[in-house]
């Protein structure tokens, strides 16, 4: 089997581009006759020429969602206004103020100067230009609609930065006090508690479980601060490993869609995320198979990608891709199924995604308005159940001495 890109347009005129897999030519061409569409350009996809030159420090290379955001509109823009590809580029790399993305667009420019496609230079940035990004602008380069293509993702990258900016703001509030009380916590174990305790070192009596650990946990703080600390910046870096591993994406996942309090905001955020993404690769010309493997890639949690993936195997078979999420109701709620069931018998399947993506993205505003509301008192009763340990543990031994007194 063998990758070819294509150009192919229907009885109506309408123009589709992309990747396909076949045998050879005329295979990929019956394919595509198939579903209606007569090849008018196909081309074998050179695996050794498709395989990008990525250096080791440009996979960790990180530029802002909204500077890429800005990126893709200002370079949709121009391209509609006439520039030439190259120029609009070498334009935008002398406008943009953030240095490490200047210096990406000058190298994606002088590849471009150089003969390469704009998705060849864009394909050695995996940590900047997701896969996502990379074959919709490949798809667009194929097809010749370019500039609806970064339409498409200027869109797609404003609706996720939205998204991302109301969770994160929901979860300043929660976090400003978990750190807060962390940082009291440490304070009155490390300098307030060893005067208090060192009071119980010179009484007769057997200090309950609650203080002794209590105790303990400061003798450690006061005498082992540097272990402490290195296990306070190490935890982070060790966890954040974790996560990387299939284990760890998996129980994170877990957590994730069976916390009580998060839960409802992670299947919407997914489902919102799914249906825009796969929505703005079909109306890119984008096959489904190869649309559903590049939404597996680009959703975070380790559930949707395992559906999807389970999914693709599946519609190779026939099965519609409505009745496959179907069968994982826990993370697509029944209006996911039903939506794209409509859109499957009406073949109208991208403009039902599109409006099922913008619903979710206003159950996902209204839920992150409300969810300080909802954290507030799982936090208060955290604080208050801290605070009611410390005061019993403190409390006790004093009670034990004016017992032994009486």
């Amino acid at each position: 089997m063998a990758k070819f890109i294509y150009t192919a347009k229907n009885y109506s005129g309408k123009t589709k581009g992309g990747e396909i897999t076949a045998k050879d030519e005329n295979s990929a061409a019956r394919a595509l006759r198939a579903d209606g569409f007569l090849v008018t350009s196909i081309k074998r996809v050179d695996k050794e020429q498709n395989r990008a030159s990525i250096k080791f420090f440009d996979r960790f290379l990180k530029v802002p969602l909204k500077d890429k955001m800005i990126f893709t509109r200002n370079l949709s823009v121009m391209i509609a206004s006439g520039l030439t590809l190259s120029k609009s580029i070498n334009n935008l790399a002398i406008q943009i103020k953030n240095k490490r993305f200047k210096k990406i667009l000058s190298d994606i420019h002088n590849d471009l100067q150089g003969g390469k496609t704009l998705s060849e230079g864009l394909v050695k940035y995996p940590a900047v230009f997701s896969d996502l990004f990379v074959n919709m602008v490949k798809v667009g380069e194929t097809g010749g609609n370019l500039e609806e293509v970064l339409k498409i993702l200027a869109i797609q990258l404003e609706k996720e930065h939205e998204l991302l900016s109301k969770v994160r703001g929901a979860m300043i509030y929660p976090s400003v006090i978990v750190v807060a009380m962390v940082g009291i916590g440490t304070l009155m174990l490390t300098y307030v508690l060893p005067q208090i305790t060192g009071v119980f070192a010179d009484m007769e009596v057997t200090l309950p479980p609650a203080t002794r650990f209590i105790m303990a946990l400061s003798d450690f703080l006061k005498n082992h601060s540097l272990i402490a600390i290195a296990f306070v910046i190490c935890l982070p870096v060790l966890l954040k490993i974790f996560l990387q591993t299939a284990a760890g994406k998996k129980t994170l996942g877990f957590i994730l869609i069976n916390m009580p309090a998060i839960k409802n905001i992670v299947v919407k955020i997914n489902c919102a995320r799914f249906s825009r993404i796969y929505s703005s690769l079909l109306k890119s010309g984008v096959s489904v198979i190869e649309s559903l493997e590049i939404v597996s890639g680009t959703l975070t949690n380790y559930y949707y990608k395992n559906a999807l993936k389970n999914g693709i195997e599946q519609i190779k078979k026939g099965v519609d891709l409505s009745k496959i999420i179907a069968g994982y109701p826990k993370i697509f709620p029944t209006l996911v199924p039903q939506m794209l069931e409509v859109g499957e018998e009406t073949g109208k399947t991208e403009a039902v995604l599109i409006k099922l993506a913008e619903f979710y993205e206003e159950e996902v505003n209204q839920l992150t308005k409300n969810l300080s509301s909802i954290i507030e008192p799982v936090l208060m009763l955290v604080i208050g159940g801290a605070v009611g340990f410390f005061a019993v543990a403190m409390l006790q031994p004093m009670y034990s001495v004016l017992e032994n007194i009486k």
